[in-house]
């Protein structure tokens, strides 16, 4: 349990459209050694094989492949390539792309994974078996196949409304390597990489990202936002080395306010890590909190160097929804997915832990004389 460093990536002035706003994220000393570009696989739905028996069905428009060099020479990246389709498909027809793993190596010396997705298999693999132990209330498909299948909804860059206007007309920094995007200020997303170049490749990418329900709610819903002007008093302003010191002052306690108050749901927190695939110095992980209920989580996958230091990041900020059924599903687990004993660690009766899991979407997993008996409980109770 660790949680998520950011040092080497320093913030720049935000800029505002609507409720959207944009923190740039620069490195003072760029990778060279590690480089990304994209990898483009079209307006279709893709089917991932994660395992013998498990596959991964979802709307993925790219993937990245990450190039390194064992030596710490430069690594060019290889340039956006773009190619039309043969004879188009019939309307009554939808297509399908296959994908070999989330992470698949394609040469010595190059990585194809896929954005987002790799931190949210992780976050849908969460006791994906089911119930560990066979108690009496859980039911046959519950014991036989878990939680199989397990689905969960996002939406794509292109419907939260103004982040495609923001994308298009913001400034890009000189030496920006990534940014961190809000919503209504509310953290949306985190995304950085190792070069400047690979920013300016995969800016376009965080159009056809996912997002979840929570910032395209806020997009639609909410008004604009403030944005935050310098004030420099001009009383005490006689050269220009006194505004270039006024300047470099109010771009300081920018970055402290965003650093201390702005990020601190996604930089305070702890998270569990694992580790996906090892390129030489670097390390392809991803996290999952500790599902804090109603406070800020994240989910997200990162390429760490051999100093632990942040190369390649991307986060996913999940809803209200998924929190708890992350949070269900995890103290569940860890009292062996007895529901008496996890009623007790959560402080409520066993019928209203029942109707828990129930609104949350898990109440197949109950037997249904069960789950009938928790609600004539839970009926009485009120009454």
């Amino acid at each position: 349990m660790t949680t998520l460093d950011l040092t080497g990536l320093e913030t720049r002035p935000s800029q505002v459209w609507g409720a959207v706003r944009v923190v740039p994220l620069v490195r003072d000393e760029p990778l060279h050694d590690l480089r990304l570009r994209p990898e483009l696989y079209g307006d279709v739905a893709g089917l991932v094989q994660v395992g013998p028996r498990h596959a991964y069905v979802s709307y993925i428009p790219h993937g990245f492949v990450a190039t390194w060099t064992d030596d710490g020479t430069p690594a060019a990246a290889y340039g956006t390539q773009m190619s039309a389709g043969g004879n188009a498909a019939p309307a009554a027809m939808m297509r399908l792309r296959f994908h070999r793993r989330m992470a698949r190596r394609q040469a010595k010396d190059r990585l194809r994974f896929l954005p987002v997705h790799l931190a949210l298999e992780g976050y849908l693999a969460l006791h994906f078996g089911g119930p560990s132990v066979a108690w009496e209330e859980w039911s046959q498909r519950a014991i036989r196949q878990g939680l199989s299948p397990r689905v969960e909804e996002a939406y794509v860059g292109a419907d939260v409304r103004g982040l495609g206007d923001a994308l298009r007309v913001f400034e890009i920094h000189p030496g920006q390597c990534g940014v961190m995007l809000y919503v209504a200020d509310a953290l949306a997303a985190v995304f950085a990489v190792p070069h400047p170049d690979d920013y300016r490749a995969l800016h376009p990418t965080l159009l056809q990202d996912l997002y979840g329900e929570l910032i395209h709610h806020y997009a639609t819903l909410m008004p604009p936002v403030q944005e935050f002007r310098a004030r420099i008093p001009d009383a005490r302003i006689r050269s220009l080395a006194h505004l270039r010191t006024a300047v470099a002052d109010q771009e300081r306690a920018w970055s402290r306010f965003h650093d201390t108050t702005m990020a601190t749901g996604l930089l305070e927190h702890t998270y569990t890590w694992q580790t996906v695939h090892r390129m030489g110095r670097f390390t392809l992980s991803r996290f999952l909190p500790t599902f804090r209920p109603k406070q800020e989580n994240h989910i997200g996958e990162a390429i760490t160097d051999d100093r632990g230091r942040i190369a390649y990041l991307k986060t996913f900020r999940l809803s209200e929804n998924q929190v708890r059924r992350g949070h269900l599903l995890s103290r569940l687990a860890a009292k062996d997915w007895h529901l008496a004993d996890t009623a007790a660690d959560l402080s409520i009766d066993e019928a209203q832990l029942g109707l828990r899991l129930e609104s949350a979407g898990f109440g197949f997993l109950l037997r249904q004389d069960v789950l009938d008996a928790y609600r004539k409980q839970e009926r009485t109770r009120l009454r």
